[in-house]
């Protein structure tokens, strides 16, 4: 009998070595099942909102003076919104918002639709936006230049020789800018479009 118990002995210490093997595995799938449910939960935590990624209004400020360029040649830092909007079709009161313009360097010229001559114009921006809708329109000016000129080919100089002409343009060419910017960031921003020049021959 004696010579049972101590062969006994060691049979229950591998059964206590097993056990508890199998118990710090456990516990050690547990916690790390529970760090990578903290690691990817932060890293979702920490990803951009969709409507973070979109211009926001900027706020009108009781200081009127404008951000100056840094040196000759160099552009105003762009303005930096605070107020997000669920979609870019949010209707803006003007005098809460700050309006920031952009002008197009070159001029568009193109062939009327009725051949007798042509267009050409200056046109500026304007958006209640954050400086992302300028960078929008600047990344997006090949398309941009491209849809105005179609804009532009349509017209009948009769009507552009009439104010109501001029502001039906203006409305289109507001429309199709925005279409542009929709289509390929998502997000419109266009208040209005202002004649900086305009030509017809």
């Amino acid at each position: 009998m004696a010579k049972d118990n101590v062969e006994g002995a060691p049979r229950k210490k591998g059964k206590f070595k097993k056990l508890l093997l199998v118990s710090v595995a456990a516990i050690a799938l547990i916690g790390a099942g529970a760090g990578a449910g903290i690691y990817f939960g932060a890293l979702q935590a920490h990803e951009a909102k969709p409507e973070d990624k979109y211009p926001k209004l900027v706020l009108r400020s009781d200081d009127d003076a404008e951000p100056a360029a840094e040196g000759p040649g160099k552009e105003a830092p762009l303005k930096v919104g605070t107020v997000s909007v669920p979609n870019d079709r949010f209707k803006v009161d003007p005098r809460k918002y700050e309006v920031t313009y952009y002008p197009f360097a070159e001029s568009f010229t193109t062939n009327l639709a009725d051949g007798s001559g042509f267009l050409q114009i200056g046109i500026s921006v304007s958006t209640f936006y954050d400086g992302k809708v300028i960078n929008n329109i600047k990344r997006q000016a090949v398309p941009i230049r491209s849809v105005v000129l179609m804009v532009l080919a349509e017209q009948d100089p009769a009507l552009l020789s009439t104010s109501q002409g001029k502001q039906r343009l203006q409305r289109q060419l507001t429309a199709a800018i925005n279409d542009v910017l929709r289509e390929k960031e998502g997000f419109g921003g266009i208040d209005n479009v202002y004649f900086t020049s305009l030509v017809i021959q």
